[in-house]
Formats: structure tokens, C-alpha cells, sequence
């Protein structure tokens, strides 16, 4: 699967955080059943980024710690995309870094922790898990839990 990883941040991004999250999603897509010409796009941004897309595409004005916006997902009355065959898209994820870096210091684990989590939460929302019901969430956690560990950032 073809990775895009996208830094909006003022500073450069750590190679080593660059590479974790290259080999997650990787990882990810292969144990998922993703075919190998797949497409995903992640992007580092800071909060008041964060905050104007979440403003924006859901109408809350503050910001969160991850948004994804799957390609592949049908939106009653949705226009039908024109061209591209041949390509999958699964989507965007938007990780916000400023966001990322409290919740770690709050949970008392690793920044490479957090993001990993993000990471996976927000590309498993690609796939179209969700955890809009229990029983939603209990399978999606759970599968969030399976892929960390296989990567060694299961439960620090």
C-alpha cells in the first residue's frame, strides 16, 4: 500500500516517527486484506489546524486529536465519482500533533504510543469500522489493540 505522509507542522517530523507510521500502516493494510495498490494519505497538523477542519467538515469548533475521511465510503446522495478507475483511495487522515503530545503526557505513555494509536483509529475508520454502538466499539478497540501489538505498541 502506497503511504502518503504529509508534515503541516513548522518543525521537521522525526524520520523514526515518519518511518513507525509508514510501517503501521503498511502493516495495518496487509493484515486488514487491503490490496496492494491502495492509496492512503496521512498528515501531521497542529491544533488550530485541527480545530478549523473539525469546525468545517463537523461542525464542532475545537479541536480533536483525529479526523479521517474515507474516499470509498457512500454517502446517500453522493455523486458517483468520474474517472479514476483502476485507483484506490481509501482516504485522509489528519493526526493533530499539539493534541497527540498531551493526551500522551495524560495517559503516561510514549508520543510514538499515541500516534501509533491515531494512526490506526483513524485508518481502521478508512476500512469503515466504527464505534458508533458497543458492540461497534468493542470490535474496533479491539482490532485497534490486535494491530498495535503486532508492531510492538500494544500497552505500554
Amino acid at each position: 500500500m502506497e503511504c502518503f505522509i504529509n508534515n503541516q507542522l513548522a518543525s521537521e517530523l522525526d524520520p523514526n516517527l515518519e518511518k513507525m507510521i509508514r510501517v503501521l500502516l503498511e502493516e495495518a493494510a496487509r493484515l486488514e486484506g487491503v490490496p496492494e495498490e491502495a492509496e492512503v494519505s496521512l498528515t501531521l497538523v497542529d491544533d488550530e489546524e485541527m480545530r478549523r477542519l473539525n469546525r468545517n467538515f463537523r461542525g464542532i469548533d475545537a479541536p480533536t486529536d483525529v479526523l479521517s475521511f474515507a474516499l470509498q465510503e457512500k454517502v446517500p446522495g453522493e455523486p458517483e465519482i468520474q474517472g479514476g478507475e483502476g485507483e484506490l483511495l481509501l482516504g485522509d487522515i489528519f493526526i493533530s500533533l499539539d493534541t497527540a503530545r498531551r493526551q500522551a503526557k495524560a495517559y503516561g505513555h510514549s508520543l510514538e504510543r499515541e500516534i501509533g494509536l491515531l494512526t490506526i483509529h483513524g485508518f481502521l475508520h478508512l476500512l469503515g469500522y466504527d464505534h458508533d454502538t458497543p458492540e461497534a466499539e468493542e470490535t474496533m478497540f479491539r482490532r485497534q489493540q490486535e494491530l498495535l501489538s503486532r508492531v510492538g505498541l500494544g500497552d505500554d
